[in-house]
């Protein structure tokens, strides 16, 4: 049975969750900086649609069979020992794109970046389960998963100024330079909750107020036996393809459609991002306050997700807005529903299985909705390359968080916890 104890006054988890969160904004910096130099290297280098969409396609590869072992690579060395190595992995992936200009030769600069970007959120969602109880995680999943909008927010805005001053190549570099600065803050801060020095005991209990699961191996099979597994892949499947899009194609949907030069890329994309922002903390904390309302976490998690697929409905008329700000407040809107959505979703392996099971299942939807992604993006280069509109990649978004959430609810009617196998038995 879970205690009950007041809110501790001591702040350690949170400065571990602004950690989580400098992290994921980097590596979506480091995500996007290409995206945010493909119509300008497109047109220096003579780069077609359908090898960009490559490059999309074999990156999410790369990171989809990651995931899976980073997922499982955590559950056995930990957070901070996973998180460093993805972290070293995916820096010097990023700068080595500063060696080609072909989108064949970006692909060998490509593969490395994503699998270390791959082990971002396991390892965070695995820090996120050590340092705060079930009732705070998804706020707590929802601050660090905003961190991809800011590092969406932060990229168009330093990494055109960085190309055209110093060029293309420093915006790998300059950019690089900063996760090996979050490397050392990470290696000397972070700990397991009990092995934290300055951590008061009233913030212990707080963080140790779920009950202790027993500890036992787990075998892939035993995995795919639960309906909650199924779950999770099957929303990760379906939701992740929208935001890989959006990631990937965003300033080309600007470019083409209104015409806006890289250096103007700023406007349009901080609105979106901030909108995302706003959705990513909103979708996070409303299911956290209906829990404290005494919802039931099925009830709390799926209510919060469907008002977030709500606001992905509108952006079906995002490629025919009469005007660039009609078309960002539709797309903005969408993302706030994607991070929303994300957020009650990431935190579905915490909720129902084990800690040091939870790290595998993240990894098989991380597997999961790389995998639809490679879909989405040979499906948006394909469209794009003969039909030119975004018209259909943006209806497919609309309803994708709908189709989700009744896909996970059939699977999952309720947020049934899984027992784990007994120490000495394996499953």
């Amino acid at each position: 049975m879970t205690q009950t104890l007041p809110k501790p006054s001591g702040r350690v988890r949170w400065i571990v969750c602004g950690l989580l969160f400098a992290a994921v904004v980097l590596s979506y910096i480091d995500r996007l900086v290409l995206p945010t130099l493909k119509p300008d290297l497109q047109a220096r280098y003579g780069w077609s649609e359908s090898g960009y969409a490559d490059l999309a396609i074999w990156f999410q590869a790369g990171y989809g069979i990651a995931y899976v072992f980073f997922g499982r690579l955590i559950d056995r060395i930990g957070a901070r020992a996973g998180y460093a190595l993805a972290v070293t992995l995916w820096t010097i992936g990023h700068i080595a794109h500063i060696f080609f200009t072909s989108t064949a030769g970006m692909l060998l600069a490509r593969i490395p970046l994503a699998i270390g970007e791959a082990g971002t959120f396991p390892a965070a969602i695995a820090a996120t389960n050590e340092w705060f109880p079930k009732k705070e995680r998804a706020f707590a999943i929802g601050i660090f998963n905003a961190g991809s909008n800011v590092g969406a927010i932060i990229t168009p805005l330093i990494v055109p100024v960085i190309a055209v001053t110093l060029g293309w190549r420093w915006a790998f570099i300059l950019t690089g330079l900063l996760t090996v600065i979050w490397l050392a803050a990470w290696l000397t801060f972070y700990r397991r909750p009990r092995d934290k020095q300055g951590l008061s005991a009233e913030e212990l209990a707080w963080i140790e107020t779920d009950p202790v699961e027993p500890q036992a191996p787990v075998k892939w099979a035993t995995l795919f036996r639960h309906r909650q597994t199924w779950a999770y892949m099957a929303g990760r499947f379906l939701i992740d393809p929208v935001w890989w899009t959006f990631l990937f194609w965003l300033p080309d949907f600007f470019n083409k459609q209104y015409g806006v030069k890289m250096l103007d890329f700023g406007p349009p994309l901080i609105a979106v991002y901030l909108m995302a922002d706003v959705g990513s903390v909103a979708g996070g904390w409303a299911s956290s306050r209906f829990m404290g309302r005494g919802w039931s976490v099925n009830r709390a998690r799926k209510s919060a997700m469907f008002l977030a697929a709500l606001c992905a409905v509108p952006i079906a008329f995002a490629a025919h807005a009469p005007s660039m700000w009609i078309a960002v407040a539709l797309i903005g809107l969408a993302c706030a529903g994607h991070q929303g959505f994300s957020a009650n979703l990431y935190a579905l392996p915490g909720d129902v299985f084990p800690r040091w099971m939870a790290g595998s299942v993240v990894g098989l939807g991380g597997l999961s909705g790389a995998l639809g992604g490679m879909l989405m993006a040979k499906f948006a280069g394909a469209i794009l390359e003969h039909i030119g509109s975004y018209g259909p990649i943006f209806a497919v978004a609309a309803v994708a968080y709908l189709i989700a959430l009744s896909v996970i609810h059939l699977l999952l009617p309720r947020y049934q916890p899984v027992l784990a196998p007994l120490p000495g038995n394996p499953a």
